[in-house]
């Protein structure tokens, strides 16, 4: 095969699968039903939004953390506001205990900003309770430190990503995917917001954005070398969209740089006809997932 038909079916790999897509529904569905019951006192499906890497849709088949919001009614907040001592800590509580209710066989653990809701079959679920304000932001609770209330603004990121991915002709995503394949097989120290931000910036002002999978050689050798150059010693980027502050401390330059070196020699050999070798090179960078 050519190497642009081993990258098309790479990325048809690391597509999330339709069981997995069913299975995570009906559980973010049962989650936000129980919610509704317990706080709006309704028998509704909505108000919950999936974020995180499935809400942008840039996860692969290998997920297993789930993030979602849910709004909760403000008078929650007015409630546990007027806590002596970390209403958040109690509110987080609250939630677990309601959702418990129907996933009382499923571990369960409210704590920090968001209550993990964990299966049998290794997924996770993080749930993070929120109060919509005015600007379209959200309030959440941070019961670390004796308790906090924090804003969070993820629908910009979803709705940027949805941006650059049409400008990039659905290269975008494949390409996020792809470098979670390499952050897991490799154990990159990056953050998932942190490539989706990146991957944004470098590929909207890739001179190949449109093209083909005949140029995905090329583009993850032009990404890697991008990762690789980052400005030393930078510990703080803002995200796509929100320009929330990300803060990766560990750095990931080095196995880019590896990983970049890599590429360069995967499309030496392949230019010299050496398929096979050349293949052996993208699945050092990706793993077992890229075809061999």
């Amino acid at each position: 095969m050519s190497v642009s038909d081993d990258f098309s079916n790479f990325c048809t790999e690391l597509k999330v699968p339709s069981y997995k897509r069913s299975n995570i529904s009906t559980r973010y569905l049962a989650i936000c039903k129980r919610l509704n019951k317990d706080f709006w006192n309704v028998d509704l499906t909505s108000g919950g939004k999936h974020i995180g890497s499935y809400g942008r849709h840039t996860a692969n088949n290998r997920i297993s953390d789930i993030d979602m919001l849910f709004e909760m009614p403000y008078s929650e907040y007015s409630k546990y506001d007027a806590y002596y001592s970390n209403g958040q800590s109690a509110f987080l509580q609250a939630v677990k205990n309601s959702i418990s209710t129907t996933y009382s066989n499923s571990s369960l653990k409210g704590d920090g900003q968001i209550v993990q809701v964990s299966f049998s079959d290794g997924m996770e679920f993080e749930v993070l309770p929120v109060f919509k304000n005015s600007d379209d932001s959200y309030t959440y609770a941070d019961s670390n430190n004796g308790g906090s209330w924090e804003n969070t603004n993820p629908q910009p990121e979803i709705d940027q990503m949805k941006v650059g991915n049409i400008l990039t002709n659905d290269n975008l995503k494949q390409l996020c995917r792809m470098t979670r394949a390499w952050k897991s097989y490799c154990a990159v120290p990056i953050k998932g917001i942190l490539i989706d931000t990146l991957a944004y910036r470098f590929l909207t002002n890739w001179e190949y954005r449109e093209k083909s999978y005949l140029y995905y050689d090329w583009m993850v050798r032009d990404f890697f070398k991008y990762l690789k150059d980052q400005t030393e010693n930078q510990v703080i980027w803002f995200a796509l969209g929100s320009g929330q502050k990300i803060q990766n401390s560990d750095d990931f330059r080095y196995k880019a740089k590896t990983a970049y070196n890599k590429s360069l020699e995967a499309i030496e050999l392949y230019k010299n006809e050496l398929k096979w070798s050349s293949k052996q090179k993208w699945i050092e960078i990706y793993g077992n997932r890229f075809p061999d």
